[in-house]
């Protein structure tokens, strides 16, 4: 069975550029734990100016968000990158964010 890929793109407002960037260049070790707990694997983000792509791997993404949104440690990193990004970043919405569609994949 093959995994589910989901990716995403989010703006950044520009006062908070910086800073987002910070953290996650130096994301807390609790985040990334609890992500892998979740099943997320190959989690990529990438940067072109204030727009950043979402790419990562995951067997059950209902599952894993229903983790996330449940976290203590996620919701307190969310209470803060929330309020960085244009559009919607609750994981308790029925779709904290709009999946790109995949056209093309080598592999």
């Amino acid at each position: 069975m093959g995994s589910n890929k989901l990716a995403w793109t989010w703006k950044v407002k520009e006062e908070y550029l910086e800073k987002y960037v910070q953290m996650h260049l130096e994301p807390w070790p609790e985040i990334l734990e609890e992500h892998s707990k979740a099943g997320i694997r190959n989690y990529s983000i990438f940067q072109n100016g204030n727009q950043f792509f979402y790419c990562f791997e995951c067997d059950n993404t209902e599952a894993a968000f229903a983790y996330i949104a449940g976290s203590e440690a996620c919701n307190r990193w969310n209470a803060i990158t929330s309020k960085m990004v244009e559009g919607s970043f609750d994981f308790n919405d029925a779709v904290p964010m709009v999946p790109l569609r995949e056209v093309f994949y080598l592999k």
